[in-house]
């Protein structure tokens, strides 16, 4: 594996993210608190891993250009700019909402992470269009 490897590992690191947001989100409506710890725990692992790959990719690269013209290009722009503002605020917003379920603060937690669900969801998901359309259109 070499540094071209990780824009493709990025992406599927958001792709599993996403999955395992989705179930976590399935299994705590159904009252299945431990799978549904499981799952967000392991959501986050994959998003810290992501953003280390990430940054050692762009560390190494440097910026990528988008080169796709006529409409795809303010789509991609308009994605990526909501992606980044969104990727900075979901870092606090998680750590917070998890910090929150590990304390047993659950009424608290709830609060925020019918906020934190969705952004971070977000993220993951404008991670692999973002890749598919830099690297793939």
């Amino acid at each position: 594996m070499d540094f071209t490897d990780l824009p493709a590992l990025n992406a599927s690191l958001n792709s599993v993210a996403a999955l395992l947001l989705t179930l976590g989100y399935v299994f705590i409506r159904r009252g299945d608190m431990q799978r549904h710890r499981a799952c967000m725990l392991c959501a986050c692992g994959a998003s810290v891993a992501f953003l280390a790959s990430y940054l050692v990719y762009h560390w190494q690269v440097g910026s990528v250009p988008f080169t796709g013209q006529g409409w795809v290009r303010p789509v991609y722009f308009s994605i990526l700019l909501s992606h980044i503002v969104l990727a900075i605020v979901i870092l606090p917003l998680a750590a917070t909402t998890l910090l929150r379920a590990w304390r047993g603060d659950y009424d608290r937690h709830r609060a925020i992470a019918r906020w934190t669900w969705p952004l971070w969801m977000y993220v993951s998901l404008t991670g692999v269009a973002i890749y598919l359309m830099l690297y793939h259109w």
